[in-house]
């Protein structure tokens, strides 16, 4: 049977979530404790590959499984042998055909700044610290132009293949001093895409770049002008949404 999971990790420490060999990862460590309760090896798939660093409180993974057991017993078995990084918040069994990645409609990030003048270690594994002032109108402003359909090929790499044409449904900065946020959901992502924007409305921010500047990079396609990409620390994935939810 497949069973679709949601889990939350903290990725600090971790080289992303798909399996490496020089580093550890989140996928290895679902795999290993699958392999562990059911006594085979376990392929798991994801809706997103987050990078080093990035963390998730609503990824989406599926794996197939000949566990003979009520799976709420798998999932109280995951959790008590992951690590404490990672959590399994929901398992269940799904159609043989669901993937967690090609039958996601859109997919949801929210980036992270403490936005004060000492940086707060208590918050540096979550968070990214800048300090004032950000004209915070302004990112807003420049915020509103990746709404739609556009090309962001200058804003990071597709995964696969040449397209870098991404749907963008939301995109916006909230502020709650001292935190900072954007968000952002799209029918899917660009490599490094969310980083990189968020670099690039961080110049906007400090005077480097007007919001006009700004769409203009998004327009002209011109990745020597964007970034630098921001670090991943501050990157969560929240939710993937799925046509059945």
């Amino acid at each position: 049977m497949r069973l679709k999971g949601v889990i939350c990790y903290d990725g600090t420490g971790y080289g992303g979530f798909q399996i490496q060999a020089n580093a550890p990862t989140i996928q290895a460590e679902i795999e290993r404790v699958l392999a562990q309760l059911a006594g085979t090896e376990t392929r798991v798939i994801a809706a997103g590959r987050t990078d080093a660093g990035v963390h998730a409180e609503g990824q989406v993974i599926a794996f197939d499984t000949d566990w003979r057991h009520p799976v709420v017993d798998l999932q109280r078995g995951m959790n008590a042998l992951l690590p404490q990084q990672i959590a399994v918040f929901e398992l269940c069994e799904v159609d043989a055909r669901f993937h967690p990645r090609f039958d996601a409609l859109t997919r949801s990030y929210r980036y992270t700044i403490y936005h004060a003048i000492t940086r707060h270690p208590l918050f540096t594994r979550f968070s990214l610290h800048v300090a004032p002032s950000l004209d915070i109108e302004a990112m807003e402003l420049a915020a509103r132009c990746l709404v739609g359909s556009h090309d962001f090929l200058a804003f990071g790499s597709p995964p696969q293949g040449n397209n870098s044409v991404r749907v963008v449904s939301r995109a916006l900065w909230s502020y709650q001093d001292p935190w900072l946020t954007f968000e952002i959901e799209a029918n899917a992502f660009l490599y490094r895409m969310v980083r990189m924007l968020v670099g690039t409305l961080l110049r906007v921010g400090r005077g480097a770049l007007s919001p006009e500047a700004f769409e203009q990079i998004l327009e002209t396609r011109d990745r020597e002008k964007a970034g630098p990409a921001v670090v991943g620390q501050g990157l969560c994935l929240k939710s993937v949404v799925y046509a059945e939810d």
